[in-house]
């Protein structure tokens, strides 16, 4: 049976049904206990399942992922929030010389499946530091998953999958999303090793993930009105690149264009479209094109708009791909 909410419910949704299922869960960050995070993501959740399950940590992103490796050990499933995505570079090292690693460097004998929750991404007017999109960083990790979420749907889904992976996942949540609203049905499940395919087209793909779903797919709509037929994949699973999905889109129309928030240079667009030239090289008919965010630190929030790829962006780089000429103004 599905149930309306919004992103952020259905996060708290998927972390609340784990916590009841399998007692080795438990959820440790800043403010997440009796505040319920800055974002409310774990409203409710320490008054029910208490204190020594939804754990008020210091302000020690090191220490918080340094202390789910010590939790994984013991054979618990810990799930650490990082309260924003600028806030994840002091837990850098744990996270890609510990938590990735250890499972390779005991030649299987120790599992690692800790779930990393980070708000990623702007268009919430926040100030310096909590409107980053570091996921590139993490993708190019060997021995860690890396998703990101589009709907609230997805969202539940992916998160109780990323809990019940014995792998270490990193789950991307594009905080200006957190209040969209979808069905979600709690039987359905998610695959951590796959894109989707959310509109079919013929003219051209157009590859996007997590906040910039959305604006994806708006973008197709109005496409249309141009007499262009896209076909939008949420890629969904960052780290392993589900390829085959790309691939066989890029076969059936020929054109490529991958959007996404981070900056372009040594980016998921340059893994994406890397890919799809070796893999379907012969049936592509123009150079793939990416929009993204700009080679620079992210901006004040006025100028945040400017910095964000939107739909115009997106439709000029379709245009291009496509050898036509566009009439629209791109800042």
């Amino acid at each position: 049976m599905s149930t309306t909410m919004t992103m952020a419910a259905a996060l708290n949704a998927a972390l609340r049904d784990t916590l009841e299922t399998d007692p080795d869960v438990l959820l440790i960050g800043e403010d997440i206990g009796t505040l319920g995070g800055v974002f409310r993501i774990t409203d409710g959740l320490q008054n029910r399942f208490g204190a020594a399950r939804v754990i008020d940590s210091p302000l020690a992103e090191s220490g918080i992922l340094g202390t789910c490796v010590g939790m994984a050990y013991r054979g618990m499933r810990p799930v650490a929030e990082i309260q924003f995505d600028g806030f994840v570079y002091p837990a850098f090292d744990q996270i890609v010389a510990q938590v990735s690693r250890l499972h390779y460097r005991t030649g299987g004998l120790v599992q690692m499946p800790v779930t990393i929750r980070l708000p990623y991404g702007g268009g919430i007017g926040a100030v310096e530091h909590h409107s980053e999109s570091p996921e590139a960083y993490f993708a190019h990790t060997p021995g860690l998953r890396v998703v990101t979420v589009a709907d609230p749907q997805d969202a539940y889904s992916t998160l109780r999958a990323a809990i019940e992976c014995d792998d270490p996942v990193l789950v991307l949540e594009p905080k200006r999303r957190y209040w969209s609203k979808g069905e979600v049905d709690s039987s359905v499940t998610a695959d951590l090793s796959s894109a989707r395919v959310l509109r079919r087209g013929a003219d051209a793909t157009l590859v996007a993930y997590g906040p910039l779903v959305v604006t994806a797919l708006e973008a197709a709509v109005a496409a249309e009105d141009d007499g262009i037929d896209l076909e939008v994949i949420d890629l969904r699973t960052l780290a392993p690149l589900d390829r085959d999905t790309v691939a066989a889109s890029v076969r059936r129309t020929g054109h490529l264009v991958v959007a996404h928030e981070a900056p372009g240079n040594v980016s998921l667009s340059s893994e994406v479209i890397t890919s799809a030239v070796e893999d379907c090289f012969d049936r592509l008919e123009a150079a793939p094109e990416r929009v993204t965010g700009y080679d620079t630190p992210y901006p004040p929030a006025a100028l945040e708009d400017h910095h964000l790829p939107g739909i115009d962006r997106i439709l000029d780089a379709v245009d291009r791909t496509l050898g036509r000429r566009s009439s629209r103004e791109v800042a």
